[in-house]
C-alpha cells in the first residue's frame, strides 16, 4: 500500500496518541532531564551531501532545520558557548568503508565528492568551533566528543541536524549514556521522510531526551 506523506502522517497521528497514552497511564518514560548549567551545540551532519537535494541522499525537507540552526548558532555564540559540528570524512580511495553508517555504501547514496562533505555555508563553523569527521552515525561512537565535552565542562547537549531517524537519534541515545542532558532543539532537526521525523522525535521525548521549541532553547541561552 502506498500512502501519501498526509496519509501516511495521519496514520502516525493516531499511532502516536495510542502509545502516549500507554506510557501515562502505566506512568512510565516521558519525564524531562531539563537544562542544565553549561551547554553545547552539537550541529549533526548539516554537510552539503544531506542539505543540498543535488546529492541521491539531499533532502530539501532539511531547509528550515538549517535556517533554524543558523538562528541558534547566533545565540550559542553570543553565549560564549561550544559549537561542535559533525561530518562525513572523505576518503574515495580507503579501503576502510563502513556499511549503512553516515557514510554508506549503497550506491548512488554516499556522498562521492569532497563538497558533499563540507559543511552547508549557511551554518558554517567558525575557526574557534570543533569540527569531527566520524564513521558512524552518532556523533560520540568513535569519536572524542564525550572527552571533549567534559574537558570544556559541559552538562547539557543542544543537538541540531540530521537525519533524525538516524544520526540525530543514536546521538541523543549516546548522549544519554554519557550522562548529558539530551535535548534536541526541535526546529533544527530534519529528516527525509517526516513520519520517521515525527515518530522518531515522539519515541526520543519519551526515552532518551527532551524535545524542545527553539524558542525555549533561546530564552534558556539568553539567561545564561
Amino acid at each position: 500500500m502506498n500512502l501519501s506523506d498526509e496519509q501516511a502522517l495521519e496514520l502516525l497521528k493516531e499511532a502516536i496518541a495510542s502509545v502516549d497514552a500507554y506510557y501515562k497511564e502505566r506512568g512510565i518514560f516521558q519525564a524531562r532531564f531539563g537544562f542544565g548549567r553549561r551547554p553545547a551545540v552539537v550541529v549533526v551532519d548539516f554537510a552539503f551531501g544531506w542539505t543540498d537535494d543535488a546529492y541521491a541522499g539531499g533532502s530539501r525537507r532539511l531547509d528550515q532545520p538549517v535556517e533554524k540552526t543558523g538562528k541558534l548558532l547566533i545565540a550559542a555564540r553570543t553565549a560564549k558557548i561550544p559549537i561542535i559540528y559533525t561530518s562525513s570524512p572523505f576518503r574515495p580511495n580507503s579501503g576502510d568503508q563502513p556499511f549503512k553508517s553516515a557514510a554508506d555504501l549503497a550506491q548512488g547514496f554516499r556522498p562521492w565528492d569532497e563538497r558533499a562533505c563540507q559543511i552547508d555555508d549557511r551554518v558554517a563553523p567558525h575557526p574557534e568551533d570543533l569540527t569531527i569527521l566520524k564513521e558512524n552515525a552518532s556523533a560520540f561512537f568513535g569519536t572524542h566528543l564525550a572527552a571533549y565535552l567534559i574537558q570544556q565542562h559541559v552538562d547539557t547537549v543542544l543537538i541540531t541536524g540530521c537525519s533524525t531517524s538516524a544520526c540525530i537519534h543514536a546521538t541523543s541515545v549516546d548522549a544519554k549514556s554519557y550522562r548529558f542532558r539530551p535535548i534536541i532543539v526541535r526546529e533544527c532537526v530534519g529528516d527525509r521522510c517526516a513520519a520517521a521525523h515525527v515518530w522518531t522525535l515522539f519515541d526520543l521525548q519519551a526515552r532518551f531526551a527532551d524535545v524542545v521549541p527553539i524558542d525555549e532553547v533561546l530564552q534558556y541561552l539568553a539567561g545564561l
